[in-house]
């Protein structure tokens, strides 16, 4: 869905991009990470033209992004900024269908995208629609940011740092709900954070930039085994990389058939989440539900040999 080719941006004397080559695949999350000043940011808004490149080609769904006017382009790919940028003197309704309303889109369909987004984001239309900015908590604002930057359902959406200013417990559920968003839209996303957690996260593949250069793009199983730079070693910080690997696999991979007591555990959640449940209730095994219905379970036993031992190769692509 993306490519981009050897892309170059220079500033004076400065190069904030150094000859910059990767592929983002259609309905992927790539997410961009590094340091301040490594060129994350400047690299990103070059896909939507917010930067024009020094050299390079950018292509988008196969189309170089220069053949558009830069206007028309911007309106067929979502923008979400940390702080989220909504517009103080426009009501919730308003400010997510900006985008719709310059496309054309007759005010009937305009209100049912509002309405479908807002209860996506678990905002209650009848309660949110009319409320203007200054009336919503920080988290409710950074979802209608999102809400606004995917209305004109845009193939690609980029994402500046949408999280960095929202607390631990929103955050979490702010990135819970994105990944939901993103598998059941197939947008393909282009995510700046300078929080290498929330990449491995979120990304289907992380790249990592450092001084303009791209040091690294794979996915998080590859950075975490195989961090191709001591940089890329030091970002991914002190965290015991065997716990990390646990995040990027289900329960699904660890079940057996046997009796568990207490609350289940999806089948669907990842191996980091039950060991932390496992230890923190001092249970020595979790049911696993699917559907609702308990399919087996999960012992601590063998989270903390699987966590130990190590781990298939691509496991976690």
């Amino acid at each position: 869905m993306i490519e981009i080719e050897a892309i170059t941006k220079v500033f004076g004397d400065y190069s904030a991009v150094d000859n910059v080559s990767l592929t983002v695949e259609r309905g992927e999350l790539a997410a961009i990470v590094g340091t301040s000043g490594s060129g994350k940011t400047t690299l990103m808004r070059m896909i939507n033209r917010l930067v024009e490149p020094s050299a390079g080609t950018i292509r988008i769904d196969g189309r170089d992004n220069r053949e558009l006017p830069d206007y028309e382009l911007r309106r067929g790919i979502g923008y979400a900024i940390q702080g989220h940028g909504l517009f103080p003197h426009r009501s919730v309704a308003e400010n997510i269908a900006t985008v719709p309303k310059l496309l054309g889109w007759d005010r009937k369909r305009r209100d049912a995208r509002v309405d479908e987004l807002l209860d996506l984001f678990h905002l209650e239309p009848e309660a949110f629609r009319d409320r203007m900015p200054h009336e919503l908590s920080g988290g409710q604002q950074q979802r209608i940011g999102v809400a606004r930057a995917l209305a004109a359902e845009p193939a690609v959406l980029l994402m500046d740092e949408p999280f960095g200013a929202l607390d631990p417990i929103i955050r979490a559920k702010a990135q819970e709900d994105l990944l939901d968003i993103q598998k059941r839209f197939s947008t393909t996303v282009v995510l700046v954070t300078h929080d290498m957690d929330e990449a491995i996260l979120l990304g289907h593949r992380i790249a990592v930039m450092h001084e303009g250069k791209l040091l690294q793009y794979a996915p998080p199983a590859e950075i975490i085994a195989n961090p191709a730079t001591d940089f890329v070693n030091e970002l991914l910080g002190t965290g015991d990389k065997a716990f990390r690997m646990l995040s990027l696999e289900t329960c699904e991979q660890l079940i057996e058939e046997g009796p568990a007591n207490g609350a289940p555990v999806a089948a669907t959640a990842s191996l980091k989440d039950a060991l932390a449940e496992a230890l923190w209730s001092g249970r020595e095994a979790l049911p696993v539900e699917r559907d609702g219905v308990v399919i087996g379970r999960v012992t601590r036993e063998d989270l903390v040999r699987h966590a130990r031992g190590p781990q298939p190769e691509g496991s976690a692509a």
